[in-house]
């Protein structure tokens, strides 16, 4: 049974998320981020498939703007934004998965980038340059459309 003080109690879906990937990759370790990652991805492909109903184009200016209300602007930032290039800063993750590890990072960044390939073009590249679930002190991340 995983325990959990009151004060650290998942507050919304994404946390209680992070909570069920993170008991999830404790116990199974790194044998279970192919699993994590396989359902990212359908949850990210589900996501990018409902916002692109809603936005008059599927542009990387137009998906990223739409992406970013999603987010909290006291601990991320949006360094640039064009439709080539998405480039986002944060300090605290959405998934708390902050000081775990950086492959358990990148298993759970496949929503984001899943997202990005369905509401943009499949040709939409991820890289993670630093992240807080390495212990890094904020996250840094770009999605660039290579043509």
């Amino acid at each position: 049974m995983i325990k959990v003080n009151d004060d650290e109690l998942p507050k919304n879906s994404i946390e209680a998320q992070g909570l069920l990937i993170k008991s999830i990759y404790k116990k199974f370790g790194k044998e279970s981020l192919s699993v994590i990652k396989d359902a990212c991805r359908i949850q990210g492909r589900a996501l990018g498939l409902k916002i692109i109903k809603k936005l008059p184009n599927n542009r990387l200016t137009t998906v990223g703007e739409a992406f970013s209300k999603s987010l909290d602007p006291k601990f991320v930032k949006i360094i640039f934004l064009s439709d080539e290039k998405f480039q986002i800063q944060g300090t605290k993750c959405p998934f708390c998965l902050e000081n775990t590890s950086r492959e358990l990072c990148e298993a759970t960044m496949t929503i984001d980038h899943e997202y990005f390939r369905t509401a943009v073009s499949d040709k939409i590249k991820l890289k993670i340059i630093k992240t807080v679930a390495a212990g890094d002190p904020y996250c840094d991340t770009i999605y660039e459309l290579k043509k």
